[in-house]
């Protein structure tokens, strides 16, 4: 009987002792850890609001968010229609115009080649969209890319319209 309660006691000490010991690692460990979630400067920055209603079609503007320029374009019918007339297989990659932007009216993506991760020129280029002059990635109205070294389309972020005059982007 005496060997029971000494079994029993050792079991219960070496459980007390491991329960203990994990305890103290994950105090240890838990700082490291959160250190390495974003600080309260870069959550401020994880969406923006844009106000859109002095925007004409044909218009674009460029704004930052998250250190990367967004291009923001009130597009116009005849770069609406053109954009939805390209056959996707003419397309390096294949995208429909109506993924791309939610409201065809508007169209949001980020300003980057995604080549080399220039900014590319608007209304320029082959296709009437945009440009990318470091090496000659050809763009479409609806940013998909059509020409040149640049094997993907520009990026959509996530966005939503928060009414007719406000994009939320983020």
């Amino acid at each position: 009987m005496d060997e029971d309660i000494k079994k029993n006691k050792r079991e219960f000490l070496f459980t007390a002792s491991y329960t203990i010991g994990a305890v103290g690692v994950v105090a240890a460990i838990w700082p490291l850890i959160d250190q390495m979630n974003p600080d309260a400067s870069v959550k401020a920055l994880a969406s923006t609001e844009v106000d859109i209603s002095t925007m004409e079609r044909g218009q674009s503007i460029t704004i930052l968010w998250r250190g990367k320029p967004v291009f923001i374009r009130r597009r116009t019918e005849e770069e609406i229609i053109k954009a939805r007339e390209v056959k996707l297989e003419d397309l390096k990659d294949p995208e429909k115009d109506e993924d791309r932007a939610t409201n065809p009216e508007w169209l949001v993506m980020l300003g980057v080649c995604t080549h080399l991760g220039c900014v590319p020129l608007g209304d320029k280029g082959e296709y009437g969209g945009w440009f990318c002059p470091c090496h000659g990635s050809h763009y479409d109205t609806s940013g998909r890319i059509r020409k040149g070294p640049a094997p993907t389309n520009m990026e959509v972020p996530k966005y939503e319209f928060v009414n007719n005059n406000i994009i939320k982007i983020g």
